[in-house]
């Protein structure tokens, strides 16, 4: 067997403190390791240098998704306590969440507000189906985000181990979030400050596609062989615009793993709208994406194996290390690493 495709073999140790819990301040002010595959260097900075590194050429693609206060807290009839974390939309009335609490078909979950989730279908993989009532009426999604906004908290990555603050409404959140849907942040856009955003623009063709980020980002491939992993999807949208630009042959910077998977599939399907689901790993290279702006992501996922897509994984892990040994930090509000 392949060792690429073994996903032990995608797994390194992260010393616990690497672990960012909070970002650094100024955003740009974080770490950036660039890695050049022509020339096979790599050049240590901060993000404050971004541009210095860009291609002059590159058009460059954001995700302007923004994410929303997924997370809940109520109880159920009984007065026992139950945890809510919504996903996402299935159709105008009905949403995939995860609950933690026991609950079964029919199970009503009151909220603050007025809001109640009652349960409709129980997955295999954990997740579950409800519909929301707002005071006795059910509502639709864009209905819905207006009461999460009231009600609900920013839902952080399970490896902060900590509860959301004030502060995470804006340092979770990327300049440019515009559509509502992501209860994951993309955090490789998270470093841009508005001065250095605006050089961007000024420097480079930028264009904004929408992608919700799912709570599948987080799950761990847990199957022996990576190509047997169910990958999650999530929404997507591509403006009329951008999409023209990526049938040319014009070098194009993906900012985060989220645009990688938008672009690639858009690339193999042509399909503006729908569900994502790609899975990009070493047996199933980008085709269209010329460079990549990314974090530094858990072992063993799905985001570690997209990167090696790029550059293989032993000059992934090697570069890891690398990281580790400089004390770079690791996760959503960690470093970040530019491959061109």
């Amino acid at each position: 067997m392949n060792s690429e495709l073994l996903t032990s073999s995608y797994d390194y140790e992260l010393p616990a403190h690497l672990i960012a819990q909070s970002p650094v301040y100024p955003r740009d002010h974080a770490k950036l390791l660039v890695y050049n595959r022509k020339t096979n260097t790599t050049i240590h900075t901060t993000f404050k240098h971004l541009l210095d590194h860009l291609p002059k050429t590159c058009n460059v693609f954001l995700n302007d998704t923004k994410v929303i206060k997924a997370r809940i807290f109520g109880s159920k009839a009984s007065g026992g306590k139950v945890e809510l974390l919504f996903n996402k939309p299935l159709n105008a009335t009905t949403y995939l969440v995860l609950i933690r609490g026991k609950v079964t078909i029919g199970t009503e979950l009151f909220f603050e507000d007025s809001l109640i989730a009652t349960v409709k279908e129980l997955n295999n993989d954990g997740s579950r189906v409800v519909t929301f009532t707002h005071h006795n009426k059910i509502i639709r999604f864009e209905e819905l985000v207006i009461v999460l906004d009231k009600i609900g908290h920013i839902p952080l990555p399970p490896y902060m181990q900590r509860q959301d603050n004030e502060q995470d409404e804006t340092d979770y959140q990327t300049l440019f979030a515009k559509n509502a849907g992501a209860v994951a942040a993309p955090t490789a856009s998270l470093h841009f400050t508005p001065e250095l955003f605006t050089a961007l623009q000024k420097r480079h063709q930028t264009h904004k596609i929408t992608l919700h980020v799912g709570a599948g980002t987080f799950k761990p491939v847990e199957v022996e062989h990576i190509l047997e992993h169910p990958m999650h999807s999530e929404y997507f949208d591509i403006p009329k615009e951008s999409a023209e630009l990526l049938k040319t042959q014009t070098p194009i910077l993906a900012i985060g793993t989220t645009v990688t998977r938008t672009v690639e599939y858009f690339t193999r399907t042509q399909k503006t709208h729908g569900e994502c689901d790609l899975f990009l790993n070493p047996s199933n290279k980008p085709q269209r994406v010329t460079h990549l702006l990314t974090n530094f992501h858990l072992p063993k996922s799905t985001l570690i194996m997209l990167v090696s897509a790029f550059i293989g994984r032993e000059k992934t892990l090697e570069l890891y290390h690398d990281a580790i040994q400089r004390e770079y930090r690791f996760f959503s509000y960690g470093d970040a690493m530019l491959i061109i």
